[in-house]
């Protein structure tokens, strides 16, 4: 069998082809890599915007009036006061304080709506189950395609299909009807611009697809940008740069954890994990992400060893590219603690030659959501 055959296909999978994507496996699905070029993509969705297939990942929906405070047993995140049409980040931990995924929930009128990444999406659909299933209804949502448009001219494009979608602020969602299809649109994204993710049923995406790809700003963009897109905006991915070893204090993610949820909180704890991360919170941890940029040309990978001046290892690289905004290399990495301060300088291990990188804060560019 072919890899063709064993992986999966969204529904945009005949468009990818007929608009000349070069196809790679990626968790479990066939997606497109690129269509004209990682860097013409990732420039046009800086300048203008660009439509992605994000159709891999997981959708479903919690039901029941329990549902939020279920929810809230498994994350370190404030569900129950989050408000209907609103979006917030969240992930589920595991019994040390590690990240077992990290996901996106909205709050609509009748149910908790959760996007969650696609090599996870079985055992996160396992772990709901699991431990909230007797409390409210689980319903993996396997009809619905999922794209998203992103880039500071999507908005732009999305109103001439739907001018109220403008209203949307930065995560936050609404249903609306596009090219036919009734969608659920949220304001958000992984690009670092604006934009937006619509969830499209699976036999109306393609011509949603192509209604949007008709507007004179949008073009196609493949899995290639997106993830020099994300790294640039010094968004995590998923098994690299946070995983079930890494805690939300370690991965720099505290600002995720609101007050309530904390120790001293109205509704502290009471999650897997909570005495661990809230130790971190109270202590601090022994090594933290960082952002690098290179001193030097050559770009510096994932799994790249970094070591200061006399050698010792302080950590390792967990994404790395040359940022196509920026023209010289970026990463993102673990140090130790006492190595991790903006502008210190460590050395990443290269063919056994030593470049220099300085720690620098994220994003590396700037954000430019839409916050009303």
């Amino acid at each position: 069998m072919s890899a063709t055959d064993q992986t999966l296909k969204t529904p945009l999978h005949a468009l990818h082809l007929e608009l000349g994507a070069r196809m790679v496996p990626f968790a479990g699905y066939e997606m497109p890599l690129h269509y004209t070029g990682i860097l013409a993509e990732h420039r046009h969705c800086r300048e203008a915007a660009a439509l992605f297939d994000v159709s891999h990942m997981g959708q479903l929906r919690l039901v029941g009036p329990d549902a939020a405070t279920a929810l809230e047993s498994l994350v370190p995140v404030d569900v129950v006061d989050l408000p209907v049409g609103k979006q917030r980040y969240a992930f589920f931990t595991n019994a040390n304080g590690g990240i077992l995924d990290d996901l996106m929930v909205t709050r609509r009128e009748n149910d908790l709506f959760l996007v969650v990444n696609a090599a996870c999406k079985a055992a996160d659909l396992s772990h709901l189950t699991t431990h909230i299933g007797h409390r409210c209804s689980i319903q993996p949502l396997p009809d619905q395609a999922l794209l998203a448009l992103q880039g500071p001219q999507a908005v732009t494009a999305l109103s001439r299909l739907e001018p109220s979608v403008a209203r949307l602020t930065f995560m936050s969602g609404s249903f609306f009807e596009l090219a036919g299809a009734v969608c659920f649109v949220t304001r958000s994204g992984y690009t670092g611009e604006d934009g937006f993710e619509i969830s499209v049923p699976a036999t109306q995406a393609e011509a949603l697809a192509r209604a949007l790809l008709a507007q004179p700003e949008v073009k196609p963009a493949g899995l290639g940008a997106r993830d020099t897109l994300r790294l640039e905006a010094g968004l995590c991915l998923y098994g690299h740069d946070i995983d079930a070893n890494t805690t939300p204090v370690e991965a720099g993610l505290t600002w995720a954890i609101q007050k309530v949820r904390r120790a001293g909180g109205a509704r502290a704890g009471g999650y897997p994990g909570a005495t661990v991360i809230d130790t971190h919170l109270a202590n601090g941890t022994m090594n933290k992400r960082v952002g690098l940029v290179g001193l030097e040309r050559a770009p510096v990978r994932e799994g790249t060893k970094l070591v200061d001046g006399q050698g010792h290892t302080l950590g390792r690289v967990t994404s790395g590219t040359t940022g196509p905004s920026l023209n010289q290399p970026i990463a993102m990495a673990y140090l130790a603690v006492n190595h991790a301060a903006p502008g210190s300088i460590v050395y990443a291990l290269v063919r056994e030659k030593q470049l220099p990188m300085r720690v620098t804060a994220m994003p590396f560019v700037p954000h430019r959501y839409h916050r009303g």
